[in-house]
């Protein structure tokens, strides 16, 4: 935990000698003595500079380092949110400032610090409250941080200005299968298949409609969303757990256990694949898979 200390310890001590530069600069009277500070500034320059060169790229070592730790971590028993990948925000300065908080944001979001990333996003709508980029970055960390009411508000403003939104859109989706809003879970995420203009957002669609017809016990057409889906995309671990218990549930037994020996195959080291190999050895010893997965 000194982290803090260190860097507050760094920055006073930069701060220190800016001082007594500045204070010298002030004092100086003859060519000489204006020599010798322009030196000093130019030193300090390069040691700040070097500090902050060093500083951002052990910030791209602990991104580095949060993926890891995202891959490593255990699989949920709930429907997980579709994966944060958003490329960085591309944002035009403005004079109100608001753009350094959109980017602050969408880093916080990537670290996995949703408080903080929706304090920045925020302040950022506070400076520019018709960003939509802002909101759209604002819902995302409401929603990771499990606040759905905020979350699903700040997700309804964004469709009402981009209704093509389809990322916005199987995020609503979500929200409603989670809040058990089956429904309007549906409409949101066919929406987002008719759309069809990000590839993200129709594999997710396809998934989360997958599970809302599982939780609503309609076996049939839950199967047939999660083949659609990993048909989209293969590496999608959860969707063949979903699908070997959608199946399971159906009465196809061999079909469920071929999903999840394919979820295993596809890869052993992902949390998912681990939970697919559960799955074969609780059914192999005659247990049952889980009902509920939200």
């Amino acid at each position: 935990m000194s982290g803090a200390p260190e860097r507050d310890s760094l920055v006073l001590a930069y701060r220190q000698q800016y001082g007594e530069i500045a204070g010298r600069l002030e004092r100086a009277s003859s060519a000489s003595e204006r020599e010798v500070v322009k030196r000093e500034i130019i030193a300090l320059f390069r040691a700040v500079d070097s500090a902050l060169t060093e500083l951002g790229q052990l910030k791209e070592e602990i991104r580095v380092l949060v993926d890891r730790f995202k891959q490593t971590a255990p699989a949920t028993t709930t429907a997980s949110a579709p994966q944060f990948t958003g490329a960085r925000p591309v944002v035009q300065q403005d004079h109100l400032g608001a753009s350094t908080y959109i980017e602050k944001g969408w880093s916080l979001i990537s670290l996995g610090d949703h408080v903080g990333a929706i304090q920045a996003l925020t302040r950022a709508l506070e400076l520019a409250p018709s960003e939509t980029q802002a909101q759209s970055l604002l819902g995302w960390a409401q929603m990771l941080h499990e606040d759905y009411d905020d979350a699903l508000a700040t997700f309804s403003r964004v469709l009402m200005k981009e209704p093509a939104n389809s990322l916005a859109r199987i995020n609503v989706g979500y929200i409603c299968l989670k809040k058990r809003i089956f429904g309007e879970a549906i409409e949101h995420l066919s929406k987002a298949i008719r759309l069809d203009n990000d590839r993200k957002a129709t594999l997710y669609a396809h998934y989360y409609l997958g599970l809302v017809y599982l939780e609503r016990e309609m076996y049939e057409d839950a199967v047939t969303f999660f083949e659609k889906t990993l048909k989209l995309g293969p590496n999608l671990i959860e969707a063949h757990f979903e699908l070997g218990r959608a199946r399971w549930f159906l009465g196809d037994r061999d079909g469920g256990r071929t999903a999840w020996a394919d979820g295993f195959k596809a890869n052993k080291f992902n949390p998912w694949g681990k939970r697919c190999k559960e799955m074969l050895d609780l059914t192999a010893s005659g247990g049952e898979p889980p009902r509920t997965g939200t």
